[in-house]
């Protein structure tokens, strides 16, 4: 359909219709869905009634050719002007072949990887019949104690933009002339990540400056590489939800960034303007919403049963209206869903791609990059001929998926004995649960117990039943359960070696799993593959590379904990700094357990020779960073190799260490790589007390290191000819 076909079927539509393309229903609503049964109970609250359906514009939730095709068949020909449907699904870290979450991905530092994840689960779902994932999720969160950092890539600007960039293109790619690719809305504008005590949905207060400098950069970047669609975040931002926030919506996105795609609310955050405290009810919550641009309605019907009225009353104007679902028309010409309604969907593909031995080496593949080796006293590799004590709640589980793996089932998952099954002869291998996520019995403990005496060593599966992370899952004490961390205990007075391996969506309070264990693997939710990721671990198949995109914190306590964290005027370790005066805990150490960036192999590397090509640079020149680094093991191995910048006085406050650059190297045993990065004025810059992005004149600090604690180091200056 052209552009001028498209303004001719705006001015078809009557009033009503236009509305309609503003709402998004759940898939129970529609016709030819396989168990729709009759709108009741909250669907009859909504007040939908049926003549509104043929006019609603998108569905929520549909997945599966058949019944995509069916839903859109039938809405079609009930349709007056045969406007298909947008079929949007939350596909966030895998659609059927499910990878590690998010934040397991992003520990990977693989973008190659995360792309190709991105574009596997577009490929499943597109040929599912879903048009839109609501993904990626960029919220930066130094909050572990939130649920849905599992959805996120951690606490770094700059590395979260990177993997909304990699996220958007690998969901995306050409979206125009690919049918296997599906449109991505980047979430959730803004600042969802810092909500007030950990706690979904709650208050989010910063300044400015902090918003634009920490808090933006990613979802700038996912815009910047093509996102079509953006959702609105479910918390307040300096008093104004996020929903109803014009200077947010209309302001910064709109105007200043220019982006012209589809804004939807989340689910039902439009009428939640009511509970905020900011609208009288659901008329005034639809002007609110309206007017802050959002296009799209999620699952209430405020737009539906208002915004006719608020024309009517000249409260708006209908000219927004027009905007509001032109842009909504642009997206489905975009699809090329006029032509073909049923893009990509395809039963016969979809029963050939979906889960193919293809996907799932991907996520095999991506799983063990993923996985973090957090400790290992001379414990790892393990060898096939060792006896394997294989205990506790994860050891035969299927709940390894993670959340918002809705597509993921059971029977394809690889648990953590039998992925250990492909390494080590069933007589060498003896399991037992010990306890359940949060409760035991003595018969449980007393069985785990007289298994674990079989085995060389222990591996103890441990973590979060997936329903403590995610949406809503937030937790203030954020160790493992206490029946487990008794297993544990217990387990280590039989005086074996003990490798746990933890399965969780979220940096741990670990103290204690450290105390009693002598290896320590992050498995973090690691999907369909994970039980074969993980024993390609534990076997030395795959030597460990993963580094951490959030830190560890020490206690809950310390939260939130993040490294690039500013100095104070009393620093702790300053050259003459007070015993007390400073700023500091009395009980606990200021740093976390483990730091952003951190990450152990099976072997060793060295870093020497930290060279600077110019001790000064300007914003026309370009100063090369070069380091050497040296594989000191006997095995080979990747090594991430990071490069952080301090900028040491600025107008305002600058962080202590800001990452610039990272790559990825293979080393054979005993070989050696120079690496090198470029710096440049344009990443210097920052905003300054009145918001301007620039640069300063002066003294940098640069590291170049294996995590951001640890690292050589050298300055430069900047002096800018202009």
């Amino acid at each position: 359909m052209t552009d001028k076909q498209l303004n001719n079927l705006l001015k078809q539509m009557t009033m009503e219709e236009k509305v309609g393309q503003l709402v998004q229903l759940a898939t129970p609503f529609f016709k030819g869905a396989t168990d729709r049964g009759e709108i009741t109970g909250p669907m009859e609250n909504m007040n939908i009634k049926e003549e509104d359906i043929p006019n609603t514009g998108s569905v929520l939730g549909a997945s599966g050719a058949k019944e995509t095709i069916n839903i859109q068949k039938v809405h079609m020909e009930d349709n007056r002007l045969g406007i298909p449907l947008l079929f949007m699904s939350d596909i966030i870290h895998g659609f059927k072949t499910i990878f590690p979450v998010p934040l397991g991905i992003s520990c990977s530092w693989d973008l190659e990887l995360a792309e190709q994840s991105a574009a596997i689960a577009a490929k499943e779902a597109s040929t599912a019949g879903v048009h839109v994932t609501f993904a990626p999720m960029v919220d930066l969160s130094r909050e572990p104690r939130w649920g849905r950092v599992m959805e996120a890539t951690g606490e770094d600007p700059f590395l979260n933009s990177t993997f909304a960039r990699a996220f958007v293109r690998g969901y995306q790619g050409d979206l125009e002339h690919d049918t296997s690719k599906v449109a991505s809305c980047v979430k959730h504008f803004a600042a969802y990540g810092a909500p007030e005590g950990g706690r979904d949905y709650n208050t989010v207060d910063m300044s400015e400056w902090m918003l634009r400098e920490h808090y933006l950069p990613a979802y700038k970047a996912a815009l910047d590489e093509g996102a079509q669609m953006v959702m609105t975040a479910f918390n307040i931002l300096n008093g104004v939800p996020s929903t109803g926030n014009a200077p947010l919506l209309r302001g910064i996105l709109r105007e200043e960034w220019d982006f012209n795609g589809v804004l939807i609310s989340d689910w039902g955050a439009v009428k939640e303007l009511i509970p905020h405290g900011v609208a009288e009810g659901a008329k005034q919550a639809a002007e609110q919403a309206m007017n802050a641009g959002v296009d799209i309605e999620m699952m209430t019907s405020c737009y539906t049963n208002h915004i006719q009225e608020l024309i009517h009353e000249e409260a708006l104007e209908e000219a927004m209206l027009d905007e509001a679902v032109m842009r909504i028309l642009q997206l489905k010409q975009k699809l090329g869903l006029f032509e073909n309604p049923y893009r990509g969907a395809n039963e016969e593909e979809e029963n050939q791609i979906v889960l193919s031995k293809e996907h799932r080496d991907a996520a095999r593949k991506l799983a063990g990059q993923s996985i973090v080796l957090l400790k290992n006293e001379h414990i790892l590799p393990l060898e096939a001929t060792q006896n394997i004590a294989l205990i506790g709640p994860f050891a035969q589980s299927t709940d390894i998926l993670g959340p918002w793996s809705w597509g993921g089932s059971s029977e394809d998952t690889i648990t953590v004995h039998a992925g250990l099954s492909q390494y080590v002869s069933q007589d060498k291998l003896f399991a037992a649960k010990g306890s359940d996520i949060e409760t035991s019995t003595e018969q449980q403990l007393q069985a785990a117990l007289s298994t674990a005496q079989n085995g060389d060593v222990i591996v103890a599966a441990l973590g979060e039943h997936s329903d403590m992370s995610g949406e809503a899952g937030c937790r203030a004490d954020i160790r493992i359960p206490e029946v487990q961390l008794d297993l544990l205990k217990k387990l280590k007075e039989l005086g074996k070696p003990i490798v746990t391996v933890l399965f969780n969506g979220r940096p741990l309070d670990l103290r204690e799993v450290l105390d009693n264990s002598d290896a320590v693997i992050e498995a973090w939710y690691p999907g369909t593959e994970g039980g074969n990721a993980l024993s390609d671990i534990l076997f030395g198949t795959i030597n460990p590379s993963a580094k951490l995109t959030m830190s560890m914190p020490y206690s809950v306590g310390q939260v939130p904990i993040y490294y690039n964290r500013f100095n104070t005027g009393r620093p702790k370790d300053a050259p003459d700094a007070q015993e007390r005066y400073v700023s500091q805990y009395l009980d606990i150490p200021n740093e976390p357990l483990f730091p952003f960036g951190y990450g152990l192999s099976y072997t060793h590397f060295e870093y020497s020779n930290l060279t600077l090509s110019n001790s000064q640079i300007d914003e026309d020149s370009i100063l090369s960073v070069t380091t050497t680094i040296t594989n000191a093991g006997q095995i080979a191995g990747e090594e991430i190799v990071q490069c952080y910048v301090r900028d040491l006085v600025g107008e305002v406050v600058r962080p202590l260490k800001e990452l610039k650059d990272f790559t990825k190297i293979h080393l054979q045993p005993g070989e050696s790589k120079n690496v090198t990065f470029d710096i440049r004025e344009e990443q210097l810059r920052y905003h300054h007390a009145n918001l301007e992005y620039k640069s300063d004149n002066g003294e940098f600090e640069l590291y170049v290191g294996p995590s951001s604690a640890e690292g050589l180091k050298e300055k430069f200056r900047l002096r800018k000819q202009r």
